[in-house]
């Protein structure tokens, strides 16, 4: 059984003192890096003025080191030291980023964080030892939960992973993914990004961010001039405009006649999943021929996925697997139910 830790991939630096404002080290992480201060994920969107996160940033920025050091700290809260960590890029960037992802990972970790925030002493630090590292695309991730958690999983199976900054898509096969395709085109922040202007063109949306937009997207409503606007119609307008000019056409450049003679399943993946909308234009699209499939919480899929890797190669130590997903929108990591010892 996998558990997983989730809080909105959000940070920003401040030194101010904070006390008891948050229940826990989840909802109250301060991190530490190069001796400033960064409020992550909830604490960062209660106690902040300003919250962001570069999208698809490389290893070697700060804010991906920011959401790496909050991650492993959660991680080796629950698990201790060592683990065994794999996370993952979208094809768009994986190549790049790989080979210092891993050297950045399997490292010994010290941490600082402060324990103030949700009523410890002050500042702490913590030595996390990562002992084996994997990185996988995203979308490869996802496809591995599907056979994990899936009972009785198709042999082949179409994969599309709908993220904040991405949209993936593969064939995966039982000896693997079919490379020629594989597709990562613009994810789930486009159809944020038309719904803003759209938005602008009749309201002052008062410096708010792109991540608080993307929340209001999610709830389907925002207040704006003390009124509170129902989203749902111009969510579903943007969808389907993101969906004709952007998904379909790259589904049909990767997908041939040859690869829908495969298998007659396509899974869905990512937060972009959880919106009604944009599952129906699937459906409406592959009707017929395809079998859609949205699994429960398919947001989680990439970091279960990557949990299950972990698995695989520390030799079955569950008590050390760790699957992160480091994503554009939410933080998500997974790790295996610790069963109590009898006696």
């Amino acid at each position: 059984m996998i558990e997983v830790i989730k809080y909105p991939s959000v940070l920003e630096s401040s030194n101010l003192e904070l006390r008891n404002v948050a229940k826990d080290l989840v909802s109250g992480l301060k991190i530490y890096h190069d001796n400033v201060g960064y409020l992550v994920g909830e604490l960062a969107l209660s106690e902040g003025t300003s919250p962001h996160r570069n999208i698809n940033s490389s290893p070697d920025e700060a804010d991906y080191r920011i959401f790496l050091k909050s991650g492993l700290l959660l991680a080796s809260q629950k698990l201790g030291s060592p683990i065994t960590v794999t996370t993952g890029f979208p094809f768009s960037t994986f190549q790049v980023f790989k080979e210092n992802a891993y050297r950045l990972l399997e490292n010994e970790h010290i941490i600082e964080y402060d324990t103030q925030t949700f009523g410890g002493g002050g500042r702490k630090k913590m030595a996390v030892e990562v002992d084996r590292v994997a990185i996988v695309p995203e979308v490869v991730g996802a496809s591995m939960a599907v056979r994990q958690m899936t009972p009785n999983a198709p042999k082949n199976f179409f994969m599309i992973s709908l993220g904040y900054g991405t949209m993936e898509a593969i064939l995966s096969t039982e000896g693997g993914l079919v490379q020629r395709s594989s597709v990562s085109t613009f994810g789930i922040r486009y159809a944020i990004n038309l719904i803003t202007r759209e938005l602008q063109k009749d309201n002052y949306l008062d410096l708010k961010t792109e991540h608080q937009i993307d929340q209001y997207f999610s709830d389907g409503t925002i207040i704006l001039n003390r009124k509170r606007l129902d989203l749902r119609d111009l969510r579903k307008q943007v969808i389907a405009q993101y969906y004709q000019d952007v998904i379909s056409p790259s589904l049909r450049k990767a997908f041939t006649d040859s690869d829908f003679a495969k298998s007659e399943d396509l899974y869905l993946a990512g937060g972009g999943a959880n919106y009604v909308d944009l599952v129906n234009m699937f459906k409406e699209e592959f009707d017929g021929f395809l079998n859609i499939h949205v699994p429960e919480s398919p947001e989680q899929l990439a970091s279960i996925g990557y949990a299950y890797n972990s698995l695989a190669i520390n030799g079955g130590a569950k008590d050390k697997a760790v699957g992160l997903d480091l994503g554009n929108s939410s933080t998500i990591i997974s790790t295996f139910k610790q069963e109590k010892e009898e006696g």
